[in-house]
């Protein structure tokens, strides 16, 4: 089989792909698989790193205001249509698949012109605006959440896949994880997380919170704070010192800090509510407001309303309310054990497998 799979910008909308073709090669190992992206996006680092082939084309996304930027995006995108075309003529492709951003616009949609057999594959509650155009033109929808389904009614097919997690999270059960960090069985551990570069209206919060209430060790705490953070996270703790909170720049064992953790507080990226909600996780989510379409608050909301997560938006963030919300759940055992069900509910650990199954089916 030899696939072609377009997705940029962020690694949100790069590692789905690169999962995706990781299984293929796994279950085809005579498969082709080239990716194209822009030479201004995570894939271009991201890609190569996996040891797959990657080319470039060029396209932007639109100012939602007239600008003169718009008339650069028109020409580019005339451009990637162009260079798309050639790409798949030179490639011959027995799929196409899309997982977001702008290159998957030009990409996917001469795909489909050239009858060729293709997929999009959304990751978020509210979709793109780039996905939702396509929708009406390729074979088949992928979605991570039941709430993105009304967005795509004129698909031609339309399955909730989830998102693709990484198999060694499920490598590890809970007590081997929590004796691997040291974490006291009856000592209940909270996990910080704001994203690989931080998030410092959390990491603000967290640190004042700390100060303010955590003087006692009954509660172990994994205070991520972003590599970037990190040297300005200790200099604000000044003399803080707790033997039951470890604040480090970033999680790299994230395998054994989830299946450890009794409560994660984090962002709302698609893949990161993914995970939680195939490992069955409670979660406190805080939204980054900083995202186009606002689109995680989606991605957390849907969490919440099936009662698998409580939401702070971060205009509402302060020490005291996260320090009420922890101490709350903490102390309602029954609740959190509850949030873990309902979390484990909606999760899917079958998603590349899925994709799979929908990927044989438009190409036979």
């Amino acid at each position: 089989m030899r696939v072609i799979i377009a997705g940029g910008g962020t690694a949100g909308h790069i590692n789905p792909g690169i999962a995706i073709a990781r299984y293929i090669k796994e279950k085809d190992k005579e498969s082709e698989i080239l990716f194209i992206g822009t030479n201004k996006g995570m894939e271009a680092q991201l890609v190569p790193r996996e040891g797959f082939e990657i080319k470039f084309i060029k396209v932007r996304g639109f100012r939602r205001k007239l600008s003169k930027e718009n008339l650069t995006a028109i020409k580019e995108l005339i451009q990637g249509i162009a260079g798309s075309k050639k790409i798949i003529k030179e490639f011959k492709p027995d799929v196409v698949i899309g997982t977001g951003g702008y290159v998957c616009g030009p990409v996917v949609f001469s795909a489909s012109r050239m009858k060729i057999p293709t997929l999009i594959h959304e990751q978020n509650a509210f979709p793109g605006i780039t996905n939702r155009i396509l929708s009406r033109y390729v074979d088949a929808v992928a979605v991570s959440f039941r709430e993105s389904e009304e967005y795509f009614k004129s698909a031609k097919k339309l399955v909730n896949t989830g998102n693709p997690v990484r198999p060694e999270l499920f490598n590890i059960d809970r007590q081997t994880a929590r004796q691997k960090l040291g974490i006291d069985r009856q000592k209940p551990l909270v996990v910080v997380m704001g994203g690989s570069l931080g998030a410092e209206k959390i990491n603000e919060t967290v640190v004042a919170m700390l100060k303010k209430y955590f003087k006692n060790n009954e509660i172990s705490m994994i205070f991520s704070t972003g590599a970037r953070q990190h040297d300005k996270v200790i200099q604000n703790l000044g003399d803080y010192k707790n033997p039951s909170v470890n604040v480090v720049p970033y999680i790299y064992d994230s395998a054994t800090v989830y299946n450890a953790a009794d409560l994660i507080i984090c962002r709302a990226g698609a893949i990161t509510c993914s995970e939680l909600t195939a490992l069955g996780i409670p979660a406190i989510i805080i939204p980054s407001p900083n995202v186009v379409a606002n689109h995680q608050e989606y991605n957390a909301r849907a969490l919440e309303k099936h009662g698998a997560a409580v939401v702070i938006i971060e205009k509402d963030l302060n020490v005291d309310l996260l320090y009420r919300q922890i101490t709350d759940l903490l102390g309602d055992k029954e609740q959190l054990a509850k949030m873990a069900r309902n979390s484990k509910k909606i999760g899917i650990v079958n998603s590349t497998e899925k994709i799979y199954s929908i990927i044989k089916e438009i190409t036979a």
